[in-house]
C-alpha cells in the first residue's frame, strides 16, 4: 500500500512542533512528510528573537537541525515559499514546481502590521519579526544614533529593548493612551512608561503618525497629528500582527471579517483536507498571538490527523509573565474585569515602583484575573488560582500583599489539583508530572526530559521545581539538599558554620560537624570557604590538600600536562612598558600568546618547575595573578569610556581597575566577571557578565547575575544612577550575599533563579537592608580587601612552598623529557598524539 502525502507549509515555531507530535505518531507511518519554508533558516525561537543582539546565532535559536528532519524522514524545502494551492487537484505550486498532498496542514504565522502611513516604506524603515529583519536593522544601526518603534505593545517593547541593545537613543511611540493597551490599565501602563523612562527609553504615548518624511538633524522625520514631530535614524514598526492568510484566500477557503483562516475545534477549514494552526488560524473568531496556543493547536491536529475522536481544541490561556527590558510585567485572564458583577483590589507601592491589581468575582471567592507591573513574585500563585478556580482565602487581598504588610505565601504545590498547567508551552500538567514520576523519573532533570516542561519560555521553571520536590518526597524520595556524604549540611549551611565558630582548618571543620575523610566534592568547596572567611594563603599547610590541581599549582593545567599563566591586567589598561615584558617572558621561555576574551593575555606552555621563575619576572615587572585558575573575579573588561570615545559619558576605565583591584582574590562559589561600560552602547557587553555596570549621564546603572558561556542570562537592573560610593557599596553587598548563600559551582545567574523570592527578594535584602545585615556584609568585604595577597609572590617567596613547583625531586632542574612540541602559525604548540615506532 503506498504512502499518502501531508504537506505542511510553514516552518515556524508551531509547524516545527506539530512536525515533533506528528513523527511521533502511528500516523507518520502512513503518510510522506513534506515541509515548506519561505526562509533559508530552520524553525527558530522567535520568542527570545531579541537575544540575537546580545550575540545568540541562528544555530543558538533553532529548534531543530537538518539532521534531525532526514532522521524523521522529512523532505524539507526551505528557501521555498508556496505560491498558489489548487484544492480540486490537491495540489501546491511553488517557484520550483508542484507537488501533490492528502493532507495539507498551513503553519503560515502572520506578518507585522504596518499602518498605512505616506513614507513608511522609505529607506531606514523595519519590521520586526525574522532573522532578515534583524540583520537589517542592525546594519542600519551602525550609522545611527536614535531610532523609533512604531507600537507599545509586548512586541514593540521588546523591538525597544533591542535598539537600545545596539547602543541607540530609543523611542515608542504609541498610538493608544498607554503601553500595553492589551494587557495594562492605566495604572499599570503609567507605572511601565515611568520604569521604562527610567531606563533612557522615551515614550510618547496618543501620537497618531501621519507621515514620514527626510529629517534635517537626523535622516527621517515623524510628523504626528498633533503638529508636533520627532526626528529618527531609522523606525521599526511594531505595532501587532495580521494572520498570513494569502494562500487560503486566494484558493476560497472560509476567512475571518478581518482576517484569519476559520477552524473547527480539530482545526481543520472549510475544506476537509487542509488544516490550519497557529497565528494563521482563527477559532471562534479569535487569533491567539502568542507560541502556547499554537502549540495546544499543533497537539491537537496531530491528535486528531490519528483519528482521536476525543481531540478538541477549545481555547487557551492568554496569561503572560514576561520581563520588558529589566521590568516584570504580568497579566492573567480578565485583567480589565469585564465579567458582570467584577471588584477590583488594588495594590500600589510607588516608592518600590510595585503595582499589583486583582479582580475577583462579585462573592470575592473567584480570581478572574490579575496585573502585575515591577513585581512577577505573584504571578504563579495568582495564576494556579484563576486556571483552577482554587477558592480564593477569606482575605484575598493577602495575595497581593508583601509579606511584611501581612501577605500570604506562595500557593504550596500541595494545594494545586492534578488538572494544575505547570507548562502552559507544552501543556505539562501536575498529573502529567506526577505520571512521569511514577514512571520512574527521580529528579528535575528526569522529569524535564520526559514532560518537555520549562524548555519553551522557562517562565515555570520555580513552579516546576516545587511541584517535582513535593511529589518525590510524598512518595518517599528524600530531596537530599546535604553537601555529600561527609556533611549533612547545605554550602551555605556550612559557610555560617565556618564564619560563626571561627573554624579555621577543613580537619576541624570535619571534625566538629562531619564524618569520614572527605571527599572531591567537599574538600574544594570548604576551602573556598575557609578562603572566603580568612583570607589565608592558598597553600597554607592545613588548605593545600583541598584544593584542585589548577589552586594547587595557581596555574591551569593544559591538556598535555603544561599549565598556561595569565597575570591580571585591571581594566584591560596596560602600559607599552609591561606589554613587552609579557613579550620577553613568553619569547624567553617559548609560550604560546593568546589575548583573552577578557581583556588580559594567556601564556601557555610553561611547566610546572617553570612557574616560580616566570612569576618572578612578571611580579617583578608590576604584574600580580589574574586568579584565572580559581573560582573567584577573573576580569572586568571596560571599553575607553569617556577618555577617548565621543560618546562616553563616564570613565568606564577608571571604574574598571577601581572594581578589579578590590574584589581580586575573592573566592567564591565559581567564578565571578564583571564589565564597565562607558554609555548605553554597551561596548564591554557588560549585560553578560555576572555584575555588569553602564554609565549614565547621572552615573552608573548595575546590572546583576547575567551570564554569557554554556547557558546565557540577560543580566537584571538593579539600580540605577548609582554615585561611585554608592556603586562600590551595592556591589559589595551583593557579592557577599552570594558568597554566603549559594550553592557550591553556582553561577550568580542560577543563584539568581533559585533564590526564593528572586530579583525582588534580592534589592530587599541589599537596598533596603531588609536583613539588616548590610552593614556586615560591607565590612567583610573591606576585611577581604585589607587582606588581600598576591598568591604568586607570596609562593616564590615562602622556600618550603616553593618546593612544590620542582617536577622531579631528585633532579629539580630536569625538565619532562616525555613532553614534545611542534609549530603552528609561528607559536609553538604540544604534540598532542605521540606514535611510537
Amino acid at each position: 500500500m503506498s504512502k499518502q502525502t501531508l504537506i505542511v507549509i510553514g516552518n515556524g515555531m508551531v509547524g516545527h512542533h506539530f512536525l515533533e507530535q506528528f513523527s511521533q505518531s502511528p500516523a507518520a507511518d502512513v503518510y510522506n512528510i513534506v515541509v515548506f519554508g519561505e526562509e533559508k533558516q530552520l524553525a527558530y525561537d522567535r520568542v527570545h528573537l531579541s537575544e540575537y543582539f546580545s550575540g545568540s546565532s541562528h544555530a543558538d535559536l533553532a529548534m531543530g537541525t537538518a539532521d534531525w528532519y532526514a532522521d524523521q524522514g522529512i523532505d524539507l524545502h526551505l528557501n521555498e515559499p508556496v505560491t498558489g494551492i489548487d484544492r480540486d487537484a490537491r495540489m501546491i505550486t511553488t517557484p520550483k514546481g508542484e507537488y501533490p498532498y492528502d493532507q495539507l496542514v498551513l503553519a503560515t504565522g502572520s506578518y507585522p502590521f504596518v499602518p498605512p502611513i505616506d513614507g513608511n516604506d522609505q529607506e531606514g524603515c523595519f519590521v520586526y519579526r525574522t532573522l532578515d529583519d534583524l540583520d537589517a536593522i542592525q546594519a542600519s544601526a551602525q550609522s545611527a544614533k536614535t531610532g523609533v518603534v512604531v507600537g507599545g505593545g509586548l512586541l514593540g517593547l521588546e523591538a525597544a529593548n533591542a535598539l537600545k541593545s545596539l547602543g541607540l537613543q530609543a523611542h515608542v511611540v504609541e498610538f493608544a493612551p498607554r503601553l500595553m493597551p492589551v494587557q495594562l490599565d492605566d495604572q499599570g501602563g503609567a507605572l511601565l512608561r515611568q520604569k521604562i523612562e527610567d531606563l533612557g527609553v522615551q515614550v510618547h504615548t496618543e501620537k497618531a503618525t501621519t507621515a514620514i518624511v527626510p529629517g534635517s538633524a537626523a535622516r527621517l522625520r515623524m510628523n504626528f497629528s498633533d503638529e508636533s514631530h520627532l526626528e529618527t535614524d531609522l523606525i521599526v514598526f511594531s505595532a501587532g500582527i495580521r494572520p498570513q492568510d494569502t494562500l487560503a484566500r486566494a484558493c476560497g477557503l472560509e476567512l475571518g471579517e478581518r482576517g484569519g483562516i476559520v477552524i473547527n475545534n480539530q482545526c481543520t477549514t472549510s475544506d476537509p483536507h487542509i488544516h490550519a494552526i497557529g497565528e494563521c488560524a482563527l477559532w471562534n473568531n479569535f487569533v491567539f498571538g502568542l507560541v502556547a496556543p499554537g502549540y495546544t493547536m499543533a497537539r491537537t491536529l496531530s491528535a486528531a490527523l490519528n483519528n482521536d475522536t476525543s481531540a478538541a481544541f477549545t481555547g487557551a490561556d492568554m496569561s503572560t509573565k514576561l520581563k520588558l527590558l529589566g521590568v516584570d510585567v504580568g497579566s492573567i485572564g480578565d485583567a480589565h474585569a469585564k465579567t458582570p458583577g467584577a471588584r477590583n483590589i488594588r495594590y500600589h507601592d510607588e516608592q518600590a515602583g510595585h503595582y499589583r491589581r486583582m479582580v475577583v468575582s462579585q462573592d470575592g471567592k473567584t480570581l478572574l484575573g490579575a496585573i502585575l507591573v515591577g513585581d512577577n513574585g505573584p504571578y504563579d500563585t495568582l495564576l494556579q488560582y484563576a486556571l483552577n478556580g482554587i477558592e480564593l482565602p477569606a482575605n484575598p487581598e493577602a495575595l497581593i500583599l508583601p509579606e511584611s504588610e501581612g501577605g500570604a505565601p506562595a500557593l504550596g504545590a500541595d494545594a494545586l489539583p492534578d488538572t494544575a498547567s505547570i507548562c502552559s508551552c507544552h501543556n505539562v500538567t501536575k498529573g502529567d508530572i506526577c505520571c512521569a514520576i511514577d514512571a520512574g523519573c527521580t529528579d528535575l532533570g528526569g522529569v524535564k526530559a520526559e514532560t518537555k516542561a520549562s524548555s519553551g519560555c522557562g517562565g515555570c521553571a520555580a513552579l516546576l521545581k516545587k511541584v517535582v520536590d513535593s511529589e518525590l518526597e510524598k512518595r518517599g524520595v528524600e530531596v537530599c539538599t546535604d553537601l555529600c556524604e561527609h556533611f549533612p549540611y547545605t554550602r551555605q549551611e556550612l559557610f555560617h558554620l565556618v564564619k560563626v565558630n571561627g573554624i579555621r582548618t577543613f580537619r576541624g571543620l570535619l571534625k566538629q560537624y562531619g564524618k569520614g575523610q572527605g571527599c572531591d566534592i567537599c574538600k574544594p568547596t570548604v576551602g573556598s570557604i575557609l578562603a572566603t572567611c580568612w583570607n589565608e594563603h592558598i597553600l597554607a599547610t592545613d588548605h593545600v590538600p583541598l584544593q584542585d590541581t589548577n589552586d594547587t599549582f595557581m596555574a591551569n593545567m593544559q591538556k598535555n600536562g603544561t599549565y598556561s599563566i595569565v597575570p591580571r591586567i585591571p581594566g584591560g589598561e596596560i602600559t607599552p612598558d609591561k606589554l613587552i615584558v609579557l613579550g620577553e617572558v613568553a619569547k624567553q621561555y617559548n609560550l604560546y600568546t593568546k589575548i583573552t576574551g577578557g581583556q588580559r593575555v594567556d601564556l601557555f606552555g610553561a611547566t610546572l618547575s617553570e612557574l616560580p621563575e616566570i612569576w618572578e619576572k612578571l611580579i617583578a615587572a608590576g604584574f600580580e595573578t589574574g586568579h584565572a585558575y580559581g573560582k573567584s573575579l577573573r576580569t572586568v573588561k571596560s571599553c575607553v569610556g569617556s577618555t577617548w570615545c565621543r560618546y562616553g559619558v563616564q570613565d568606564s576605565v577608571g571604574m574598571a581597575i577601581t572594581l578589579e583591584n578590590r574584589y581580586k582574590g575573592l573566592r567564591a562559589p565559581h567564578k565571578v566577571k564583571m564589565a564597565v561600560s562607558g554609555c548605553t552602547r554597551e561596548c564591554a557587553e557588560a549585560q553578560s557578565k555576572d555584575f555588569g555596570v553602564i554609565a549614565t549621564e547621572k552615573g552608573w546603572n548595575l546590572y546583576v547575575c547575567g551570564n554569557g558561556g554554556m547557558r546565557p542570562r540577560h543580566a537584571d537592573l538593579f539600580a540605577t544612577d548609582l554615585s561611585d560610593e554608592e556603586l562600590i557599596r551595592t556591589i559589595d553587598r551583593v557579592v557577599m550575599f552570594y558568597v554566603r548563600t549559594a550553592d557550591r559551582l553556582q553561577r550568580t545567574s542560577v543563584w539568581m533563579e533559585n533564590l526564593e523570592g528572586g530579583l525582588e527578594y534580592l534589592k530587599q535584602v541589599v537596598l533596603e537592608d531588609s536583613l539588616g545585615i548590610g552593614e556586615e556584609l560591607e565590612q567583610h568585604m573591606a576585611d577581604l580587601v585589607n587582606t588581600y595577597q598576591c598568591e604568586w609572590k607570596t609562593a616564590v617567596e615562602d622556600p618550603e612552598k616553593r618546593k612544590r613547583f620542582r617536577e622531579f625531586v631528585n633532579a629539580p632542574e630536569q625538565k619532562d623529557p616525555v613532553q614534545q612540541w611542534t609549530s603552528e602559525r609561528g607559536q609553538r604548540r604540544p604534540v598532542l598524539e605521540v606514535v611510537s615506532s
